[in-house]
């Protein structure tokens, strides 16, 4: 397990790394990620260590959230006196995600048919 999670912090860095170096409005975690993704798909995928560590922590996932219910707490204030484009961008970003998904979906059964069809 310790070996599976310096895999994710030694992709974390670089993530750091390149999002301040670039001053990009990406968390580096977020292109540690992506940098980790890359990686593994050139591989061929996650090996059975990294897989079960990612597991554990998928588990724990829920514990992530106290920090940002705690945030919630501290700044009531001034999310009351902003209330109006939280809740805009909450409504918006969940229908977006909602129409992308169907999109995806509606190509994916496209192709599903297709395949099917050309196959004797």
């Amino acid at each position: 397990m310790i070996a599976a999670l310096t895999l994710l912090l030694v992709f974390q860095l670089p993530g750091e790394v390149i999002a301040r170096g670039l001053g990009l409005p990406v968390p580096g975690p977020v292109i540690g990620m992506a940098l980790l993704f890359i990686a593994l798909l050139l591989r061929g995928g996650p090996s059975d260590n990294l897989r079960q560590t990612a597991g554990n922590l998928l588990q724990h996932l829920s514990l992530l959230f106290i920090p940002a219910g705690t945030g919630i707490v501290l700044y009531g204030e001034l999310i009351a006196a902003e209330w109006l484009p939280l809740a805009a961008a909450l409504v918006g970003s969940t229908f977006l995600a909602i129409v992308v998904t169907a999109l995806v979906l509606n190509a994916l059964v496209k192709r599903r048919k297709a395949d099917e069809g050309a196959q004797p």
